[in-house]
């Protein structure tokens, strides 16, 4: 074994000899490259000057990437997974191997926290609407425990939106059409009602086409279609243009797609292509979310500021996913839940000769309330149809405070110090569940109850009073300590040390039994990271590079062990170290060159589930290598506008979706080696001509048209005759013209 010093020290020879490699390409006479202020330390800072591994894609960038929802973010950012069992709805995000790992069930919070505008969003499902008319978004990679707060283990992305500038009035118009019957059309319109003091910004968004994955089944809709809507209206007032700044935003979306296309029974894809399914009842994923937020700013001088952000959301899903792949019916599911939340953050900022210094409080509650159905078709028996009802409500509520200083110990040396405490309470009530027979989407006859139930499925006599409640709470300090050095060549080198950690949980996938129903540890990371940063080449070139190395502890996973009885463990103990470095490279006024790379070993010490050892195994969408690699080259100027050409090409190396990887547990008619996705390359292309507001767009994604598994589950170990697989998006192409004005 490799000594964790060694270890350490190796990333430390790569992130330095990849920062030298990348100074030796100084030349002379280009464009300087752009400069991107975040607001990743709750204050506003030019990204490279901020000591954290950060991606900023700002709003232009992600319309040229074709980045149009959340599960796209993959192509843009190194060491990000995006991946679901539902499409791009209730996406799992992976970011240095942190992920939900196997987990699927709505009511479980993510470890890479949701940010919309600095709210956090505690329901997954309403992390996956589509992105429209953004400022930017932020990926914050590690452990952001200290200023975001918990269920930040692997990081946090912030999706800021635009908001009005109080200046003149503005607006941008697009409409596109795509293949698969796909139209599109989005908007945006600022206007000022007084000058310097009051404007309001209005955005929407429609997308709408046929299924990308082509059913053959006899009266079957295509799977993967697309149906949104989602709109946003924001309110900005600064009376006066004097100290107090209050900015209103509320939004409301829906989605009606169908849902994901899944490759199940092997006897139902003879002669089937990739992208082709065979199934009766392909069902629609509904969803829907909403909500508000009042953000007050004022200055009660010119070093100090008070912010309150007030937020309220909520939203509900109405899934109904088969889960065979077949044209007869084996596993239907109804996913169901509604959720709310709402939160306070107050904190104020200080900045000051050789010190700053951001210090608050945070209030937050969020409820899920949850109605799944399972149909297992005849499993009952020959000829017998019937399945498992399955009722609870979760409340979580948590309350923090936090501080966290950035001290000038010289005029190129800074001291950052941060420590958050967080307090967190949990309910789980009116737990139930029963047997029941009866035909998909028909009456229910209960046979017999389930949860509360200790022991096997029919074992415990139906009764609808019974239900199951238990509690759950926590509490822990996170917080960050690091020094950066701001070299002479401008470079900024830091090195830190971050924990994080993650709430404990609820089972949400108990419903045959009642005896895995427990509330968990809190997951925690204790993380060190070394980076170098800045611009190089005359300022031609941006570079921005981290090695990492976690030690990370109780991972929540699902264990599903024979009756099938689904329990929610912590994986002891894992260990994950890797690198990463983002450049960007203005070879002339005409030629820019962007690529990043990441390298990730993330690897269970400890973990066993169904009496296997699994420790050694990779954690789940945890790819080796992750690439991006493109350009943007104008290549002429007809009629007096711009002609450029964006190729980009993206690399994951292998990635497993279970724990197992390959293993199978002893007896249970496992074949998880087919749950994993060798690695790939896929091709994205656009050629875009732009002058004085109007773009014309050509784009073409997954160019090659590379044939990928998103997501994967073990359903053989649960008695069934194959495993659940998630083939990802066809090719696509379409064309788009918007105004700016």
């Amino acid at each position: 074994m490799i000594s964790v010093s060694v270890k350490r020290g190796a990333l430390c020879v790569l992130l330095l000899s990849t920062a030298s490699g990348a100074a030796l390409a100084q030349e002379s006479g280009a464009t300087n490259v752009d400069e991107v202020v975040v607001t990743a330390q709750r204050r506003s800072q030019a990204v490279l000057s901020v000591p954290l591994a950060i991606s900023a894609i700002g709003g232009e960038a992600l319309a040229a990437k074709g980045i149009n929802n959340s599960a796209s973010l993959s192509t843009a950012v190194p060491n990000l997974q995006v991946s679901s069992p539902y499409g791009s709805t209730q996406p799992n995000f992976s970011l240095r191997g942190v992920s939900v790992a196997n987990e699927y069930n709505a009511n479980q919070a993510s470890p890479v926290g949701v940010y919309i505008d600095d709210v956090y969003i505690a329901s997954r499902t309403s992390q996956g609407m589509g992105l429209f008319d953004l400022d930017r978004v932020e990926v914050l990679r590690g452990p952001q425990g200290t200023l975001f707060g918990r269920n930040t283990t692997g990081g946090a992305i912030n999706f800021i939106t635009k908001k009005p500038s109080l200046g003149a009035t503005t607006g941008r118009v697009e409409a596109g059409y795509a293949n698969f019957n796909t139209f599109s059309a989005q908007g945006a319109i600022e206007t000022t009602l007084v000058p310097d003091a009051l404007g309001v910004r209005a955005a929407i968004n429609y997308q709408k086409g046929d299924g990308q994955l082509r059913n053959v089944a006899p009266g079957g809709a295509d799977a993967n279609s697309i149906d949104t809507l989602q709109g946003r209206v924001s309110v900005r007032y600064r009376p006066a243009g004097g100290p107090l700044d209050i900015n209103l935003r509320a939004y409301a979306g829906r989605d009606r797609g169908t849902q994901a296309g899944v490759h199940g029974l092997a006897a139902a894809r003879t002669g089937l292509g990739f992208f082709e399914i065979n199934e009766n009842r392909v069902g629609k994923n509904k969803t829907d979310a909403w909500g508000a937020a009042l953000n007050v700013a004022y200055s009660l001088s010119n070093a100090l500021t008070f912010t309150s952000i007030t937020s309220i959301d909520g939203g509900k899903q109405n899934l109904q996913q088969a889960a065979d792949g077949a044209p007869i019916d084996i596993l239907d599911i109804n996913w169901r839940s509604k959720f709310g939340q709402a939160s306070e953050e107050a904190r104020f900022n200080y900045e000051g000769q050789g010190w700053n210094l951001v210090a608050g409080g945070f209030y937050g509650e969020d409820i899920t309330k949850t109605d799944n159905t399972f149909n297992i078709a005849s499993a009952l028996g020959p000829g017998v149809n019937g399945g498992f009802y399955q009722h609870y409500r979760q409340k979580r509520s948590s309350w923090a405070l936090f501080a966290q200083s950035d001290v000038d110990l010289s005029d190129k040396l800074v001291l950052t110090a941060g420590a958050r405490y967080t307090s967190d309470d949990a309910t789980y009530r009116d737990g139930r569940a029963f047997l029941f027979l009866g035909n998909i989407g028909g009456a229910q006859t209960p046979l017999a109850t389930t949860v509360p139930c200790p022991t096997a499925p029919g074992t415990c006599a139906y009764n609808p009073n019974a239900h199951y409640d238990i509690s759950g709470d926590g509490s822990a300090v996170t917080g960050r300590l690091a020094l950066s050095y701001t070299f002479d060549s401008g470079l900024l080198g830091y090195a830190s040390y971050s924990r994080g950690y993650r709430a404990g949980a609820f089972n949400g996938g108990g419903y045959t039994s009642s005896a895995g129903i427990t509330y968990i540890k809190p997951e925690q990371v204790n993380a060190y990271e070394l980076g170098l940063k800045g611009r190089l080449a005359e300022n031609r070139m941006t570079l921005s590079a981290a090695a990492f190395y976690y030690d990370y502890s109780n991972q929540q996973v699902q264990d599903t062990r024979p009756g099938p009885v689904s329990f929610l463990v912590n994986a002891p103990k894992s260990e994950i170290y890797g690198a990463e470095i983002e450049a960007g490279y203005r070879v002339s006024p005409d030629l820019r060159i962007s690529g990043s790379a990441g390298y990730l070993h993330a690897q269970y010490k400890e973990l066993s589930l169904q009496g296997t050892d699994l420790s050694g195994n990779d954690l789940p969408f945890a790819p080796r290598w992750t690439v991006q690699l493109g350009f943007d080259w104008t290549l002429a100027h007809p009629a007096s506008g711009d002609l450029t050409l964006s190729p980009t090409v993206n690399y994951f190396s292998r990635q497993y979706f279970s724990p197992f990887n390959a293993k199978n547990a002893a007896g249970t008619g496992q074949v998880n080696a087919e749950l994993q996705q060798p690695g790939y390359a896929k091709v994205n292309l656009a050629l875009v001509w732009a002058r004085d507001g109007l773009t014309v767009k050509g784009w073409a994604n997954n160019l090659f048209e590379k044939k990928v598994y998103a997501y994967g589950l073990d359903l053989r170990g649960a008695g069934f005759p194959y495993n659940f697989l998630v083939p990802g998006t066809p090719r696509t192409y379409g064309v788009s013209i918007a105004k700016a004005f």
